[in-house]
C-alpha cells in the first residue's frame, strides 16, 4: 500500500478520534514545526505572500506565513473531522454576505458558476450549500495514487456534492448541470497549464483556469467570485457580483477579460485576508523568484 496513503488514513483516523481541542492543538504545532524547518513549500508560501504584500518587513511577513501556515493546518484538522460534525453545526458554524447573488440565480433557474480559491475550508463551503438546498457539483484533480483519490472523492460525496473526475468530459457535464439549474464550484486560482488564461497578478504574470468563464458564456449562467476565511466559529463566505460578459470580442477575447476580473478581485480579498490563502506552491510564470531568506 502507498506511503502517502497510509499517512493520509493515519491522520484521517487520528485527528477524528483525539479529543477537539487536543486535535487543534496537534495541528498548531504540527503547523509550527513545519515552518521552523522552512520546506519548500513554507518557502513557497512565503514568496507568495511577498508579492500580495510586497511593501511587508522581514518580520511581518515571518508572521504571516507562521499564521498562514496554523491556517492549513486548521483546513486539513476541519478535513480530517467534518465528517464528525452534526449537520447543524457544519450550517451553524457559517457566516455568508451576498448570499442572493448565489441563490437568486438558482432560483431563476439559470443555474450559476462560483470561481474561488484555495482559501479558508471550501470543503466546509461546499457542505454548507449541499445541506441547505443547493447541492455543489465540483471537479477534483486526479491524485496518486489512486486510493487517495477515492478517498477524497467519497469524502467530499459524504458532504452532499456531486464530484467530477477532471478530464475533458468533465466540461461538458459541467453545461449540461448548468442547463438543469444547479450549482457549480471551481477552485480556480492556479493553472500553470498550456490552457490556462494570461493575467496580470499583483502585477505579474500569472495563468489562471479559463473554465468558469468559458462556462458562463456556452450556458448564459452567471459566474460570481467567493472567498472564503476562517473566524471564530468557523468560516466566512464572501461573494461578489456577477462578472459581466463583454459584448465585444471573440470568446478567447471575452474569457481573459472576465478571467482578468476574477483575478482582480482575488488580488484585493488577499491584500486584506492573505493568512487564509493556502498557497503552497508556484503561482506566477515569470520564472522562480527569488525567495526571500
Amino acid at each position: 500500500m502507498n506511503l502517502s496513503f497510509l499517512l493520509y488514513f493515519f491522520a484521517w483516523k487520528l485527528f477524528a478520534a483525539l479529543p477537539e481541542a487536543s486535535a487543534y492543538r496537534l495541528a498548531r504545532f504540527i503547523a509550527d514545526l513545519v515552518t521552523k524547518q522552512d520546506s519548500k513549500g513554507v518557502k513557497r508560501l512565503r514568496s507568495n505572500y511577498a508579492r500580495i504584500h510586497p511593501e511587508y518587513s522581514e518580520s511581518q511577513l515571518t508572521s504571516a506565513v507562521k499564521a498562514g501556515m496554523r491556517s492549513y493546518l486548521r483546513y486539513w484538522a476541519d478535513t480530517f473531522r467534518l465528517h464528525t460534525w452534526s449537520e447543524k453545526r457544519l450550517i451553524d458554524s457559517v457566516t455568508v454576505h451576498n448570499d442572493h447573488f448565489l441563490r437568486d440565480a438558482l432560483t431563476a433557474g439559470t443555474g450559476c458558476i462560483v470561481s474561488l480559491p484555495h482559501s479558508g475550508n471550501w470543503d466546509h463551503a461546499g457542505a454548507y450549500y449541499s445541506k441547505t438546498g443547493a447541492p455543489v457539483v465540483t471537479v477534483a484533480e486526479h491524485l496518486e495514487p489512486e486510493k487517495l483519490f477515492r478517498k477524497f472523492l467519497t469524502f467530499r460525496e459524504s458532504l452532499g456534492m456531486e464530484v467530477l473526475d477532471a478530464s475533458s468530459h468533465s466540461f461538458g457535464v459541467l453545461a449540461q448541470r448548468l442547463r438543469q439549474g444547479r450549482l457549480i464550484a471551481l477552485v480556480a486560482d492556479r493553472d500553470l497549464s498550456k490552457n490556462g488564461v494570461a493575467v496580470s497578478f499583483c502585477g505579474h504574470p500569472a495563468r489562471m483556469p479559463a473554465g468558469p468563464a468559458l462556462l458562463s458564456i456556452q450556458t448564459g449562467a452567471p459566474l460570481i467570485t467567493a472567498f472564503v476565511a476562517y473566524d471564530k466559529k468557523g468560516i466566512t463566505i464572501s461573494f461578489e457580483e456577477p462578472i459581466v460578459i463583454p459584448d465585444a470580442g471573440d470568446r478567447s477575447e471575452k474569457v481573459a477579460i472576465m478571467i482578468q476580473e476574477s483575478a482582480n478581485r482575488l488580488e484585493r480579498r488577499l491584500k486584506e485576508t492573505v493568512v487564509d490563502w493556502h498557497m503552497l506552491q508556484r503561482i506566477w510564470t515569470d520564472g522562480d523568484f527569488m525567495e526571500r531568506e
